[in-house]
């Protein structure tokens, strides 16, 4: 599973979920913050679709959290005051930039946590879809 899928998953996901996984690391290794949590301002680049050109719709401000565990660094960046799940991501990076043990047995989890995410998308999706007007119903003379 790539870093971007995993952290997707990671930030969509339950708050219990990558606070347990980070906590699973913190209680077997040693967890060295390098940069406490620090809000910062991003730049948010799309691309327009028409002339297909890159533009700066505006900033966005995010939490980033730098730890090291086994010299292995890990970053956690997450958008808005997060600093909790920002540690968390980083913590949960830098274990899998070590290949740590742990890691082999959370491809499960994360699938299964991934799964209840799309079906929470999909009861949201179905409870607003109840409420569409179909217009091809309605008679008109």
């Amino acid at each position: 599973m790539n870093r971007r899928r995993r952290t997707a998953i990671l930030i969509d996901g339950s708050p219990s979920f990558a606070k347990d996984l980070a906590r699973e690391i913190e209680r077997n290794y040693a967890v060295r913050i390098l940069s406490e949590p620090q809000h910062a301002l991003t730049m948010i680049k799309l691309r327009e679709t028409a002339k297909n050109s890159l533009f700066y719709l505006g900033e966005v401000l995010v939490t980033e959290t730098k730890v090291q565990i086994n010299n292995k660094i890990g970053i956690g960046i997450v958008v808005g005051n997060e600093e909790e799940l920002s540690y968390e991501l980083a913590v949960i990076d830098a274990a899998y930039q070590g290949a740590l043990k742990e890691t082999k047995n959370w491809t499960l989890l994360f699938e299964e946590e991934e799964r209840r995410i799309r079906e929470n998308k999909t009861t949201r999706e179905r409870a607003i879809l109840k409420t569409k007007v179909d217009f091809e119903m309605m008679d008109v003379e």
